[in-house]
C-alpha cells in the first residue's frame, strides 16, 4: 500500500492491487480505523465512507482537491 501523502494523522493511500479491471483513479484515506475511498477524476467525489463523520469528510475532500494533481501523478506513475 504505496502512502502518497501523510498530513494531521491521516494517511492517503492506495492499494498495490486495485482490481481486474482496475478501477478509475482514486485514494483511500484511514486514520485510527476508519477508511474513506475517494475518486480524483473527473472530481473529488466521496467513493465510500467507513466511520468518518461529514466534517471529517468535508476537510478531507479539500486537502484531496488540493493534492489533486499530486496525488493523480502519483496513481499514473505507479500503475503505468
Amino acid at each position: 500500500m504505496p502512502a502518497i501523502l501523510r498530513l494531521n494523522g491521516f494517511r492517503f493511500f492506495f492499494y498495490s492491487n486495485e482490481g481486474n479491471p482496475r478501477e478509475p483513479a482514486h485514494i483511500h484515506v484511514i486514520k485510527a480505523g476508519t477508511e474513506a475511498k475517494f475518486w480524483l477524476e473527473p472530481v473529488v467525489k466521496l467513493a465510500s465512507n467507513d466511520g468518518f463523520d461529514s466534517r471529517t469528510v468535508k476537510e478531507l475532500m479539500t486537502v484531496i482537491r488540493q493534492h489533486q494533481p499530486m496525488l493523480l501523478e502519483a496513481w499514473n506513475d505507479y500503475f503505468s
